[in-house]
């Protein structure tokens, strides 16, 4: 069969596998985030409206408290954006130990299962929106987690295709406004879940024939074949392949192994050193982890609250509010196209920075610390603007929103797949996000409160602006990390010349 041998069918293979991942993240993944835009819908069929009351204004006029139907609009994101992030742990752990095409098998039952419940739901039963937006939440954040891997494929590009690929996951929340706008135009809120549940078969076939058994190691050996095809594809067991392949790869780089010790995380050819245990317990894990979840946890506010926010801010007027819903769906579709610029940019950054004696490793991480400076600007800049109760900034808001959390979840991922070893990506991935999502738990107090304030969030705001502040140690940290390994490597260098010097004598 042709396109079976040589490396031109092998190119075309892989290219085949990114962009339809990327369709996939785009379609599927992330497309819980789109929640602001699925509310409006949800809110004209009924749901949760038992939960309205009448009242009296002070002008003795008779209108609706709405205020806890908002609540648990509000309480069905916090537990689908919590399962997303908690169950990625165990999710994890599965996809190291299982390989890619289990974990997809249980994303595809998972996302199939959330939208077929969805498209049986109705305003009688809107409590069955809670199982049906986790179990799509969990879906998709394993489509995104087993696609990452792609970036192995394409090696000096492997940043940016990973930061290109949670651009995607992002961007894939215009899905829920297409709801939207498909439901004025007169589709059913059924009619497009039904619909997505169909696109069940996309997935498995692209399961079959385009992903791996198993993993993709990385590097690519050059006898590596994968998914079903004419020819039977090589299964790589990546803790075995990396262990037999990082002796000979770190060696000859002129790094000496006394350099690899300042630090838990820095891991070297010492299996007890390159233990999960150690990667969880070193300061870069620590501080990774504080960086991700209080930035999480200021999207996840804003998000759980923007219709509300909305609301007040145009005067309870539907016109407005679905104005600044759909400007907002349509600045998270372009996550995707900011993405890239992180990954280019640790990519780029990292050739600038192979100096003499430096280890891959090392040049990664020192690429990484600009993007994730950069990030938590970014985030500060956002929660400024989310701060400030003017109607037209608001687009500002969005901008900067969608261009902080492209940058935040591909630099999450790019920076674990750069810090720690391959073989524990799933698990370290699901922790980090796992644990965040425990901190982002902190978002009901935070709508509890704002509740008690009157729905006036300016308060709330300025309490998560300050935690933003804390996002910026990690980057200072990777900073001072590296040039620590640095001053390490010259002092190695003038050692040895000077041994070098006294033994020509």
């Amino acid at each position: 069969m042709p396109g079976c041998k040589g490396s031109s069918g092998t190119g075309v293979k892989y290219k085949l596998t990114l962009a339809t991942g990327l369709l996939e993240c785009l379609c599927f993944a992330g497309v819980v985030f789109g929640w602001a835009s699925l509310v409006f819908v949800l809110k004209t069929d009924g749901y949760f409206s038992d939960l309205c009351v009448n009242v009296t204004n002070a002008s003795r006029e008779l209108g609706s408290d709405c205020s806890l139907q908002d609540e648990n609009f509000s309480l069905v994101f916090t537990v689908a954006s919590f399962m997303n992030n908690f169950l990625t742990l165990p999710n994890g752990f599965v996809y190291d130990h299982f390989g890619t095409m289990a974990t997809r098998i249980l994303a595809i039952f998972l996302y199939t299962t959330g939208t077929f419940i969805v498209a049986l739901s109705n305003k009688a039963v809107s409590f069955l929106l809670f199982p049906a937006l986790s179990f799509i939440a969990v879906g998709g954040i394993l489509f995104l987690m087993t696609n990452m891997q792609v970036g192995n494929l394409f090696g000096t590009h492997r940043s940016t295709i990973i930061t290109v690929y949670n651009g995607a996951f992002d961007s894939s929340s215009v899905i829920f406004l297409i709801v939207k706008v498909l439901y004025e135009k007169g589709v059913s809120l059924r009619s497009s879940f039904l619909f997505l549940s169909s696109c069940n078969l996309i997935h498995l076939l692209r399961t079959l024939f385009l992903m791996p058994t198993s993993h993709i190691p990385y590097p690519i050996p050059d006898d590596y074949k994968y998914g079903m095809s004419c020819v039977k594809s090589n299964s790589y067991n990546v803790e075995q392949y990396e262990a037999k392949r990082e002796p000979s790869s770190d060696r000859g780089r002129g790094v000496d192994d006394e350099q690899l010790e300042t630090d838990s995380l820095q891991l070297t050819d010492n299996s007890e050193k390159d233990s999960f245990r150690n990667c969880v317990l070193s300061w870069f894990f620590l501080w990774h982890l504080i960086w991700l979840s209080v930035m999480q946890l200021r999207h996840y506010f804003f998000i759980g609250t923007l219709n509300p926010m909305l609301n007040r801010l145009a005067n309870q007027d539907p016109v407005t509010v679905s104005k600044y819903t759909n400007a907002f769906a349509f600045t998270q579709l372009c996550g995707v196209l900011c993405a890239p610029w992180n990954g280019l940019l640790m990519d780029r950054h990292k050739k600038k920075n192979l100096g003499p004696g430096m280890s891959e490793r090392e040049a990664d991480l020192h690429s990484s610390v600009l993007s994730l400076l950069l990030t938590s600007l970014q985030c500060l800049l956002f929660s400024i603007c989310a701060s400030i109760p003017f109607l037209p900034l608001q687009y500002v808001t969005f901008i900067l929103q969608v261009l902080n959390r492209s940058f935040l979840y591909g630099g999450n991922a790019a920076f674990i797949s750069i810090a720690f070893p391959a073989r524990h990506f799933g698990k370290v991935y699901g922790l980090a996000m796992s644990l965040s999502a425990v901190v982002a738990l902190l978002q009901y107090p935070c709508f509890a409160l704002n509740k008690v304030l009157g729905g006036d969030p300016v308060y709330v705001n300025i309490i998560l602006t300050v935690l933003t502040l804390l996002a910026f140690i990690h980057p200072v940290y990777v900073f001072l990390h590296c040039r620590e390994l640095a001053k390490e490597r010259e002092n190695s260098q003038i050692l040895e010349a000077s041994i070098q010097e006294i033994s020509m004598y």
